[in-house]
């Protein structure tokens, strides 16, 4: 088994706790962990603003929670918008909706699962990107910094600090988010904290340049005082990358993305954690969905792991990519994942 660094057992430890065990070989210490299997439960982040919880929106009952957890996921990444939790930039969390996001929390950590906190806010609150006039970096680590001290008490949290920015140029997003950063660690957190680049933070175009100076050069510079972040990347496996049609057409594209960015971890000695991806139910986009997986899967030396696009309890059942059971039962895709969850991988090893 090829040893994995201090820093790796650190970036899980903190998040998986029980998970990990750490031994001492030669006076070094090794990390034997299993892969974070993640789920996307969505909802919290659905509807527009102004609507009413139960009717625009919802979190993820107890119910979807115990299934996942039932069919052997060990993390959530847990979608809410920025905007619900601090209507005012720079003013206090909501406190009806924060309660809401720490039950959630609560209920996943019960459910013996990790949880991922995710602003689902594309760089951007109420449609304007971060590091513009209306909306400064500082307000993003104002944000950040009220967050980490309010989820404070709960282990078992990572924070990914945005979902898929865009439109910002890749110097900009590395300065807001090393200040998003400097605002958690102030705080005296030591929380893993999942780090994306721009343009929508794509595996496919992590070290292209068709949106500016490239994701691979630029969030190196990432400066984290706790040294415990991770890169995120997401990666679908249609004909526009996107994740939008019904269709896998360019899926041994989006397999080399993820093993292309590996290699780019594994050069720079860096983490990447893959927290979107996902498949339709048509025969021929089975295979490539465990290929995806199993290509994160057997590089633990650099992965921490994954999380599947998407569950959650309002999903219409005609919606192509998710895995909420039906009343027939698991899902096409849900029935390839439990084959994994039943093999060794090697990062169970």
């Amino acid at each position: 088994m090829q040893k994995r660094s201090p820093k790796f057992g650190r970036h899980v430890s903190r998040l998986l706790g029980a998970l990990v065990s750490l031994a001492v070989v030669n006076g070094s210490a090794e990390a034997k962990t299993a892969c974070l299997r993640g789920i996307n439960l969505a909802g919290a982040e659905f509807g527009d603003l102004g609507d009413a919880y139960g009717k625009g929106y919802v979190y993820p009952s107890k119910e979807t929670i115990d299934y996942f957890a039932a069919r052997g996921f060990n993390t959530v990444r847990l979608p809410f918008l920025w905007e619900r939790l601090q209507p005012l930039l720079y003013k206090e969390l909501d406190a009806a909706e924060l309660e809401r996001l720490r039950g959630t929390v609560r209920l996943i950590r019960a459910s013996g699962m990790a949880v991922i906190l995710d602003p689902h806010n594309y760089g951007r609150f109420r449609g304007q990107p971060i590091g513009s006039e209306t909306v400064p970096q500082s307000a993003f680590a104002d944000f950040w910094r009220r967050l980490a001290a309010a989820v404070a008490g709960i282990d078992g949290i990572a924070f990914g600090l945005m979902n898929e920015p865009y439109d910002i140029a890749a110097e900009d997003w590395l300065s807001a988010a090393n200040s998003a950063i400097g605002a958690i660690r102030q705080t005296g957190s030591g929380n893993l904290v999942l780090v994306p680049g721009t343009a929508w933070t794509g595996a496919h175009s992590w070290l292209a340049g068709d949106y500016g100076t490239p994701n691979a050069l630029v969030m190196l510079d990432i400066s984290d005082p706790k040294d415990n972040y991770a890169y995120e990347v997401h990666q679908y496996l249609d004909a526009d990358f996107s994740g939008k049609n019904t269709e896998c057409s360019r899926a041994a594209e989006a397999v080399k993305a993820i093993s292309d960015v590996g290699g780019w971890l594994r050069k720079h000695g860096q983490r990447g954690y893959l927290g979107e991806f996902a498949t339709p139910a048509a025969p021929e986009c089975l295979p490539a969905l465990a290929e995806m997986v199993r290509t994160v899967e057997q590089g633990p030396d650099v992965w921490l792991g994954w999380s599947y696009w998407a569950g959650g309890d309002w999903w219409p059942e005609d919606e192509p990519l998710n895995i909420q059971p039906t009343k027939g039962g698991d899902r096409p895709q849900m029935q390839v994942l439990s084959r994994i969850f039943s093999e060794q991988s090697a990062c169970d090893r």
